[in-house]
């Protein structure tokens, strides 16, 4: 039986033959960065019709402002030129689906520690948005030119903004 990775990788050799040379400029054309969720039905570059080299994508579970999505910002914003930050997250995502407490002590009691970060458990996805929006907005590592925040609706693909 293949394994997922060997599947994958036999992918990766017809995409290469496929893929020809090309040397993508490491900043990203559209001078943007997107934070949203690690769920694998978000196709963004077809959603926002975009390309290779034109945005970076920090994605994680929840695309929550967590230490390492303002890190990876922060790079983003002084190394590379993104001037503005698209926060997106998603209908039915697994985060509403738990009670955070209730899982951090589960965790807790199966592998006899706590996890030292937050889960990012929410109940309403767009004061979620409202809340990350805000976390990067008072954050004294972001450059906060341009941070708006989006619900993509994982079944039509639909992408509506959230204001404050």
């Amino acid at each position: 039986m293949v394994s997922a990775i060997d599947d994958l990788l036999s992918h990766n050799r017809s995409y290469v033959k496929t893929h020809g040379h090309r040397e993508l400029p490491t900043a990203p054309r559209l001078h943007l960065a997107v934070l949203t969720c690690m769920d694998s039905r978000l196709d963004l570059f077809g959603a926002l019709g975009l390309d290779l080299g034109e945005v970076h994508l920090v994605r994680n579970a929840g695309g929550i402002a967590s230490d390492d999505a303002v890190r990876s910002l922060l790079l983003s914003q002084r190394l590379l030129g993104t001037r503005a930050v698209m926060v997106i997250h998603h209908t039915r995502c697994g985060l509403e689906t738990f009670d955070e407490e209730t899982l951090q002590d589960e965790i807790t009691s199966t592998l006899g520690a706590r996890p030292p970060f937050r889960l990012g458990a929410y109940l309403d996805v767009e004061e979620d948005v409202r809340s990350t929006v805000a976390t990067l907005r008072s954050s004294p590592f972001i450059d906060d030119t341009e941070i708006r925040g989006f619900v993509f609706d994982v079944d039509d693909g639909e992408l509506h903004e959230v204001v404050d």
